[in-house]
């Protein structure tokens, strides 16, 4: 039995054995060959991913995260020889939207994970941007403790650089810590999507890593709609859970933009099958219902200049409201504010005990044991996870970032 609250869930529940050579460290050649293990009517049914146009249901909306992964990882080297790297995490000075922040030029404060803290004592560290003085210099200073890492000053010349294009210069792609390497230049292609726009994640949209420009086009032909949407994927995504129940787990911001447009479209669909690509557009659209009953309800000030919804908003938010009234709630909040984006972050946890208000279907990498994202999993199939995950075990199938597919039709 499920226990009514998610906060007593006990990860231990939500486990398995994944050897360690089953998580693939390199994607396939070409990203359409990976597999496709199909979860529908509570039967299993192994596919090849270009295969995807043909298994959805009839009208599927399949929805997509078109976050850019940046290259977040900064190491600064020493006069001593001593290596620091700083690993972006989120904005905090001038701008706390990521997609304002990377548009800063002069200077900027985010917060870092420091490597190798212990050896940078004081003072300001100093990296150039190329060969040649007159390339630039990024300077970096740390100012305090921030949650989980330190609130880090940067500064550049020339200061007309944005800080998207110093971290292009400067930064290195942050490639899962289960990886173990260092990314290679193909990753620089292979972990970002075809559609990747919007730069500030630190993580993937794994999920979207499978699809082609030729699968975007063959959805469309066979009468699927396709919408985008953006979750800047941080780098909590991989935080395992330590805490013996979810009940003492903080679960992680990550920032989401939402356009009128997809609000409406969504709308329009209502009846019909929507299907997240990837755990992150599924956190997106689900999150997307609680806002809209959060504002309807007065819970979300009009004027705040950052809605933010807690972990647990949709286990104690006592709502009645459809998805309808719900999005029609964020209209008129776009409406008020003359808005064509709803951005948000959302802190919540999609685990057993959640009812999915938006979603019918998600297309999803497969996870690590005892995460947050095969919680996610689970709240959508219930116990069949664990039929699933054994199914892909015993067939081969490659798991995590660069791995295999699903699609899960509850």
């Amino acid at each position: 039995m499920v226990p009514q609250h998610p906060r007593q869930l006990a990860i231990s529940d939500f486990t398995y054995t994944l050897p360690t050579d089953r998580i693939a460290q390199f994607p396939l050649e070409n990203r359409d060959q990976s597999k496709l293990l199909l979860y529908k009517n509570n039967r299993l049914a192994d596919n090849q991913f270009r295969d995807l146009p043909d298994v959805l249901p009839p009208q599927s909306m399949l929805v997509f995260n078109d976050t850019r992964v940046v290259q977040a990882r900064l190491r600064f080297q020493k006069s001593t020889g001593g290596l620091i790297e700083l690993f972006c995490l989120e904005p905090l000075e001038p701008a706390r939207e990521v997609q304002q922040a990377m548009q800063q030029t002069f200077s900027v404060v985010w917060k870092c994970l420091v490597g190798n803290n212990k050896r940078w004592r004081e003072g300001r560290l100093e990296m150039p941007l190329g060969p040649f003085p007159q390339d630039g210099t990024l300077w970096a200073e740390r100012l305090a403790p921030a949650e989980e890492g330190y609130a880090i000053h940067f500064t550049w010349s020339p200061g007309h650089l944005t800080f998207a294009e110093i971290l292009e210069k400067a930064g290195l792609l942050p490639l899962p810590p289960y990886m173990n390497r260092d990314a290679e230049t193909s990753d620089q292609e292979r972990y970002q999507t075809v559609y990747a726009a919007e730069r500030g994640a630190v993580a993937a949209p794994t999920a979207g890593l499978h699809f082609t420009p030729q699968i975007l086009e063959n959805l469309q032909a066979k009468g699927h709609q396709l919408g985008f949407v953006t979750l800047h994927v941080g780098a909590g995504t991989f935080k395992p859970v330590k805490a013996e129940l979810m009940e003492y787990h903080y679960m992680h911001g990550e920032q989401l933009s939402v356009s009128r447009d997809r609000v409406t479209q969504l709308l329009r669909h209502l009846g019909k099958p929507v299907i997240a690509v990837g755990t992150t557009s599924m956190r997106t659209l689900e999150s997307l219902y609680w806002l809209g009953a959060a504002l309807s309800m007065g819970l979300l000030p009009l004027e705040d200049e950052e809605l933010v919804l807690p972990q647990w908003a949709p286990y104690e938010t006592k709502s009645n409201l459809s998805v309808q009234e719900a999005l029609e709630a964020i209209l008129t909040y776009l409406d008020h504010r003359n808005l064509s984006h709803l951005q948000a972050t959302t802190r919540i946890l999609i685990a057993p005990g959640y009812t999915f208000k938006l979603c019918t279907g998600l297309v999803t990498n497969f996870h690590q044991p005892q995460s947050t994202l095969l919680l996610l999993v689970a709240a959508l199939i219930g116990p069949s996870w664990q039929k699933v995950y054994r199914h892909a075990l015993a067939n081969n199938y490659r798991f995590l970032s660069y791995g295999d597919s699903s699609l899960l039709l509850p």
